[in-house]
């Protein structure tokens, strides 16, 4: 076994497979907390690409809705501005120069950028990352990333650093840029006004603002205003349309009893096995960007002991990790609370409370995934 994947031991009832349950071949499933995985700076740059649940998106795999018009007009545009990029930043035959500094390049006429501004569901991310793909520039002259790992690649490279790593791309893709946040937000506003003037091409999606959650989406204008003086390099391009993900979707499974998660965990090849506090608490102890790292190879993830989470440090953290599951289509299977019953009335009232619908959602859809995992004889 790796050292970096060893099995932990796990505090009753699960400390071992179940007298009468698990087969002796089963191989004893791996721990999320027994991860801690280090990632060298360089690789968050390298591994800033679409997640693997839109590693297939392209444009012509986005299917529009008739009813919508808009929806087949961003993939026209957004195909255009993918076309241009190619007359974009001259990233020297894509060699990265990291502490070299780069001759300043002429930025090209006219907005550098696209934000998408649009309602829950309506496939933003999916064009987004198809504009990634189809982008006519190597894969390391191109990144993706959500708001939250752009931020923590300036914590781990420094600001100067980021700007000449990323100074050296033609496309800056952005997921769910984080209006609740009106320090980092000011922080990755004056970034990316940085790689406009070094040429560099930009897109977005962005969540709602604290305030505008029962509207569904907020205006563009919204979005411009919070990232200051970048509104003139950007053109909004709105996307309408009914949240595809609440179209004929079961309702979210019921959780399991511990008996039943940790059987599976014992017989699901790849499987890790966590008790959910002690999870939680790992969590406070491995930097958020290196959750996805974390997670590397894990084929389901079972948690016993699923409570309510106790403060609003431990519910971001959650988070971040939620969506990295998400992102590689990890089934979660689960016992204790239901999904729904994770964060607070408080926690869902305040302002990050766009961050937590969505993890619910996210785990919800991940714990309906990983029903098939259960056996008949489970049961």
């Amino acid at each position: 076994m790796s050292p970096s994947q060893p099995s932990a031991p796990q505090p009753d009832p699960i400390a071992g497979p179940p007298a009468d349950a698990a087969d002796p071949a089963d191989a004893a499933p791996a721990a999320l907390t027994a991860r801690a995985p280090h990632v060298p700076a360089d690789h968050l740059v390298a591994e800033m690409v679409p997640p693997p649940r839109f590693q297939d998106a392209r444009f012509d795999t986005y299917i529009p809705d008739p009813n919508q018009p808009s929806q087949a007009e961003a993939v026209q545009v957004l195909s255009d501005f993918a076309d241009s990029i190619a007359g974009g930043a001259d990233t020297g035959g894509g060699k990265r120069r990291w502490f070299a500094r780069s001759p300043k390049k002429a930025a090209p006429k006219g907005p550098r950028g696209v934000y998408l501004d649009g309602g829950y569901g309506v496939g933003k991310t999916h064009l987004l990352a198809s504009l990634w793909h189809a982008a006519p520039a190597p894969a390391e002259q191109k990144a993706f990333g959500t708001f939250v790992e752009l931020t923590n690649l300036v914590g781990a490279l420094g600001f100067q650093q980021t700007v000449r790593t990323l100074g050296e791309h033609k496309l800056l893709c952005i997921d769910e840029f984080e209006l609740d946040d009106p320090g980092d937000t000011v922080l990755v506003s004056t970034l990316l006004g940085k790689l406009v003037e070094a040429g560099v091409a930009l897109a977005a999606t962005s969540n709602t603002l604290p305030g505008k959650l029962g509207e569904g989406r907020f205006a563009a204008v919204d979005f411009l205003r919070e990232i200051q003086g970048l509104s003139a390099h950007f053109r909004p391009l709105r996307i309408d349309g009914e949240d595809y993900r609440h179209r004929g979707l079961p309702e979210a499974p019921a959780p399991f009893d511990d008996e039943t998660v940790t059987r599976t965990a014992y017989r699901t090849p790849g499987a890790s096995l966590d008790d959910f506090p002690s999870l939680l608490d790992h969590l406070s102890k491995v930097h958020p960007s290196r959750y996805g790292a974390m997670c590397d190879g894990i084929e389901a993830v079972c948690l016993t002991d699923v409570q309510a989470v106790p403060d609003q440090s431990t519910a971001l953290r959650l988070v971040v990790l939620a969506d990295r599951l998400y992102d590689r289509e990890v089934p979660v299977l689960a016992s204790g609370k239901p999904f729904d019953e994770l964060f607070s009335d408080e926690m869902l009232r305040g302002g990050y409370r766009k961050k937590y619908f969505r993890a619910i959602s996210r785990l919800t859809a991940l714990a309906r995934d990983a029903k098939s995992l259960v056996t008949d004889e489970a049961r």
